[in-house]
């Protein structure tokens, strides 16, 4: 029979999907930074290829479901990320610091981390609904799947959190 020392510290472990997940969150972090300073600098040349693939009839040689990616939506929907590069960029920014500094809160096992991460997480959908439009949403809807994915699998790691 062991007696544990009342003055020593319990230690918790970290769950082996939540140590995963957290040390994806860093990667993805660093990625949206990398990806999001990028689409800074290069918006107005991104913006001009769209515009010259509508008028150059390439967009009628496309299948149909690239065309939804390039069409006239697509198109109006970059130039409202164009305008509003600045204030999506302090919003990503605002969701990745979040969502980093979650991560790591979480690393040590505090439930208030899942809520800084998901906060950071919803941040920028919400931010670029209401600034882009919900049209956003539609033609990139497939690119809400890994925040949905990620919050499902955090969510099923809150009860190892304090």
């Amino acid at each position: 029979m062991s007696v544990q020392n009342p003055f020593e510290k319990e230690e918790h472990k970290l769950p082996s999907l939540l140590n995963v997940l957290t040390i994806l969150t860093f990667i993805g972090c660093g990625l949206e930074l990398i990806f999001g300073t990028l689409n800074i600098i290069n918006g107005r040349k991104n913006l001009d290829k769209l515009e010259e693939l509508q008028s150059s009839g390439q967009l009628d040689q496309m299948p149909s479901f690239l065309k939804k990616f390039a069409g006239p939506e697509a198109l109006e929907n970059a130039r409202l990320a164009y305008e509003n590069r600045i204030p999506l960029f302090v919003i990503m920014l605002a969701g990745m610091v979040l969502c980093l500094f979650g991560a790591i809160q979480m690393r040590k096992l505090q439930k208030n981390g899942y809520y800084l991460w998901l906060i950071g997480e919803l941040l920028p959908t919400v931010g670029s609904i209401i600034l882009v439009g919900i049209g956003f949403a539609g033609n990139a809807g497939w690119m809400l799947l890994f925040p949905l994915l990620f919050i499902i699998l955090y969510s099923t790691q809150v009860k190892y959190l304090k």
